[in-house]
């Protein structure tokens, strides 16, 4: 469950009610498919490794010449991997309560924070009234913790923790597994000064209970959550936030998985520290 943006509205809160979908056959639609035909597979092969000898042979012959103007800029306009590709930098050397801190104050750092911040605040730490506190005070300015604390304590409420299968202090029953994870896809920086930065946090979520007797089933969504970050006391802090749907990829046909692998998954995977 992740907090909503300045009023405190928190947007895992949507996930009270289950709701089970059978992921379409095709989701593009058409006929079943049928599979192929041995000869046809041998065929598919045969193509691939002529059309493979063929563009070596051809890229031999080219010997020493040195490209033309048309494929230099060719290459010239082809995707540059530095937007998306990790940078390899260790983001952080310190911990507290848990959640890594002491971001470098730079555009990488800044990236670095909303990652890992995300992940603390997507934790089932959020639906216990002191953890929730404390991630307040770590991870945000002293004035947007000041502003948010309340509506966030009225957004966690005991129904809406009822709804999710917990007790009134965050706590499942005995013998299941609360699941409530924010694992980062990307991030994008929207805009950087000095000590401002907007970065967003493209991210996959699961949330649900995971157990026997289960209501809640352990569900996935896609969304974007967007920090408004200020640099304070030494570190990246959150100012306001916002969340929207997706972007979201085509469900694939994977079997789901039953309360136990899930729970036992849980158990058995950590997770990461985030770096830009």
């Amino acid at each position: 469950m992740s907090p909503g943006d300045e009023q405190g509205y928190t947007d895992y809160a949507e996930t009270g009610q289950t709701r089970t979908r059978l992921p379409d056959p095709d989701p593009y639609g058409g006929a079943p498919r049928r599979p192929h035909r041995s000869s046809s597979r041998s065929l598919i092969t045969v193509v691939g490794v002529v059309v493979l000898l063929i563009a070596a042979i051809a890229f031999a012959n080219r010997g020493g010449d040195s490209p033309g103007e048309d494929e230099a800029a060719s290459r010239n306009d082809q995707p540059k991997a530095a937007s998306t590709a990790a940078s390899g930098t260790k983001p952080v050397e310190t911990r507290s309560a848990g959640v890594p801190t002491g971001f470098a104050h730079t555009e990488q750092g800044a990236q670095s924070a909303a990652s890992n911040y995300a992940v603390a605040l997507g934790s089932t730490g959020m639906f216990n009234k002191d953890g929730r506190h404390a991630l307040l005070r770590l991870l945000y300015t002293t004035e947007a913790a000041d502003r948010l604390q309340a509506p966030m304590d009225q957004a966690y409420s005991t129904e809406l923790l009822a709804k999710m299968g917990l007790d009134a202090a965050g706590n499942p029953p005995k013998g299941d597994t609360f699941v409530s994870r924010v694992i980062p896809i990307g991030t994008t920086v929207r805009q950087y000064k000095a000590d401002s930065a907007k970065v967003a946090v493209w991210y996959v979520g699961l949330i649900g209970m995971a157990g026997s007797g289960s209501t809640d089933p352990v569900t996935s969504s896609w969304k974007t959550w967007t920090f408004d970050l200020r640099w304070s006391d030494g570190d990246w802090k959150i100012d306001s936030q916002t969340q929207q749907n997706g972007p979201a990829p085509v469900p694939g046909d994977d079997r789901a998985a039953t309360s136990d692998e899930i729970s036992k998954a849980i158990d058995e995977y950590g997770g990461f520290t985030y770096a830009r």
